[in-house]
């Protein structure tokens, strides 16, 4: 098929054929073109075989000789003889049809100006060349400039910065995603560590709470209660059917502030925009899903404006029946290499969802496995300031949920690898307070079953204070979502018995951080190594400035999927995170470390996640996981091709 922006002719929404095209057809000569702006006026579905056949037969009648045109219809041919791991075929078998069947009339349109510069995947605004604009038809459409896309960045940044409030900034970037999606990520890219707090957290919080306010037009798909017995329908009315990675939410615990239902549809969109500006994902392989089973939030059922089902949450049967027939309609209609990352769901949820699906599915729950993935690697990162092995560390967490314990598990895996000590062994290092105190063999029989391994011997501690005192850690981490529970008082008792507390406040939004960083470095007297979940300006403390990291999730879950996507892998495994740590912790330079810094700059985040892919293809490749073959020889030069590039492509 004729090559746009990664996908295929007949895959893309909107309609059109170059004014070029139509009159090389017209005058009957043919040469290839470079890019054609044109797509289907339909989704594209049931009848993309007879269309291609159509085209292909148009082309053969008008160049029979072009050995070019043989290159094109091979690519045709090999497209329209397959299917997408169980995807669409002509279901309707319009090519056998009788006159008296019905048939959708699917059809070419020419993509003419009006047209184009509403279509984000194509339109480049003002940077239409001359030529561009008399062979699509745009000539009084626009002014008569024409600047270059660095220009278009520039004014961009220009207007975003005059924004004072973050809500206005991220609605200006969420309309910028709809009206010109290349520019839009081409800016995010060039102005990573600017925008990500902007993107995504702590601004994506806000965003979901005003979700059903600044609603103006979907970005992905919304799954209800009502569609039960109808997802894979519902999956085929989305334009794109090469996908290969969904971010899937039930909105039941959005980052700490809790059940925001279907607005929880802000996390999907703001993950997957990462995981093609730092990952290099192709947005038209992203695919942003919310499942809404109502919500529990009184204020939510009550505002008019609210979007989801005015409903109390379905649990139980009819829960997990609904997330089933995803599943099942996910790997039929996508097939078998499709990840699908789980966001946001209530600990309950989260846990058993992961390991219901982990053997059949490639899953990836990025509060439980990626978060600990990103906090592995900041500690071992962190090893280079404060000496020992992270064996001869004694851990203590505030939260025991999923993100919790999912770092504690991946913090004694490692360990574990590192010592060859037994995992129940390793995981006696650490310990975890929840909301009745310190976890240990005593309540046992009221514990969660992911908190009942870190029930250790000891007597019960109610407070964080008085645990920190009796297990005396040498790194506190935060998970709770509770703000400001790491106080002066806990945290001068770190400092009293450690020279450099490691100290790690990640929850999220900032708000709900354990912490500020001025907090920790002036309660320390300076001496604490710090990171956040989000982020805080450099701090000033005795005439000396301090910078903290963010052990931000968008450092692993871009890089490890394009590692899981570039090896073909089936299966996530444990060791596929522990050398995504590894792989992160490694791109901390020295000079980093001395600033007290303990993750990279994010200005380097897509040769970073080039490092990250490569690293977990190759233990994909390595556990017998990966279906792309033969194994590259580069893999790291291998991710960096596969990589999505947002500059403007020339139009013909």
């Amino acid at each position: 098929m004729f090559s746009l922006n990664g996908s295929t002719f007949l895959n893309n929404p909107l309609s059109g054929v170059s004014k070029s095209l139509v009159q090389s057809t017209q005058t009957k000569k043919f040469s290839p073109p470079a890019v054609v702006a044109a797509s289907l006026s339909s989704n594209g579905s049931p009848g993309d075989r007879n269309l291609s056949v159509l085209l292909e037969k148009d082309i053969r009648e008008n160049a029979p000789s072009s050995p070019s045109v043989v290159s094109q219809l091979s690519v045709i041919e090999e497209e329209t003889s397959t299917t997408v791991g169980g995807g669409v075929e002509d279901v309707y078998g319009e090519d056998s049809a009788t006159e008296d069947q019905y048939i959708t009339p699917w059809t070419v349109t020419v993509a003419s100006g009006y047209q184009l510069l509403r279509d984000p995947h194509h339109n480049k605004g003002l940077a239409f060349t001359e030529k561009e604009r008399d062979a699509h038809f745009l000539r009084g459409l626009l002014p008569p400039v024409a600047i270059s896309q660095d220009l278009q960045v520039k004014k961009m940044m220009h207007n975003m910065r005059q924004y004072q409030v973050p809500l206005q900034r991220y609605m200006a970037m969420m309309d910028l995603q709809e009206r010109n999606e290349k520019l839009f990520y081409k800016l995010l890219i060039d102005n990573v560590e600017e925008l990500l707090p902007v993107v995504y957290t702590p601004t994506v919080g806000e965003a979901c709470q005003k979700y059903g306010c600044i609603f103006r037009q979907p970005q992905g798909l919304f799954i209800s209660l009502r569609e039960k017995g109808r997802i894979l329908e519902v999956l085929r009315n989305w334009p794109q059917k090469k996908i290969q990675v969904i971010v899937l939410t039930d909105g039941e615990r959005i980052l700490g502030l809790g059940d925001l239902g279907c607005q929880g549809m802000g996390i999907p969109v703001g993950k997957l925009s990462l995981y093609s500006a730092l990952g290099g994902i192709r947005p038209s392989a992203c695919l942003p899903v919310t499942i809404d089973v109502g919500t529990n939030n009184e204020e939510l059922l009550n505002d008019e404006f609210y979007i989801g089902l005015r409903r109390r949450r379905a649990t139980g049967q009819e829960y997990s029946e609904l997330l089933h027939e995803f599943m099942i309609a996910v790997k039929q209609n996508y097939g078998e290499k499709v990840l699908i990352q789980f966001e946001d769901f209530a600990n309950h949820n989260a846990f058993d969802l992961l390991a219901k699906y982990r053997s059949t599915h490639l899953v990836f729950n990025d509060d439980i496995q990626g978060t600990a993935s990103v906090v592995l690697a900041g500690l071992i990162a962190s090893l280079k300031l404060v000496g020992r092995t992270l064996a001869e560390h004694t851990f203590l967490f505030l939260g025991a949920g999923e993100a919790g314990t999912g770092i504690a598990e991946l913090i004694a895996l490692e360990m574990s690898k590192q010592t060859g000590a037994p995992l129940e062994e390793t995981r006696k290092k650490i310990w975890l307070v929840d909301s009745k105190g310190l976890i240990v063999k005593s309540r046992l029989e009221l514990l969660q079953h992911f908190k009942r391994p870190w029930a250790h011997e000891h007597e019960p501690v109610q407070s964080l204070l008085d645990a920190v005192k009796v297990i005396k850690p040498t790194v506190l981490i935060g998970s709770s979502g509770a703000g400001r529970t790491f106080t002066k008082e806990v945290i001068q008792a770190m400092a009293s018995f450690n020279e450099k507390p490691i100290i790690l406040a990640l929850s999220n939004p900032t708000s709900q951080s354990e912490c500020t960083a001025e907090e920790a470095y002036t309660w320390s007297e300076g001496r604490a190594i710090f990171a956040s979940g989000s982020p805080f300006a450099t701090v000033e403390y005795n005439g000396t400035s301090y910078a903290s990291g963010q052990a931000n999730n968008a450092y692993i879950f871009p890089g490890f999927g394009l590692g899981l996507i570039i090896s073909g892998a089936i299966r996530v495994h444990d060791d596929m995170l522990l050398v995504a740590s590894e792989a992160l912790a490694s791109q901390v330079s020295q000079e980093n470390l001395d600033k007290g810094l303990v993750y990279p700059p994010f200005a380097n985040i897509r040769k970073i996640s080039a490092q990250i892919a490569a690293a977990v293809a190759a233990k994909a490749y390595e556990l017998g996981l990966a279906t792309r073959l033969p194994q590259p020889e580069n893999l790291v030069a291998y991710a960096e091709s596969f990589m999505y590039c947002p500059k403007y492509r020339k139009y013909r």
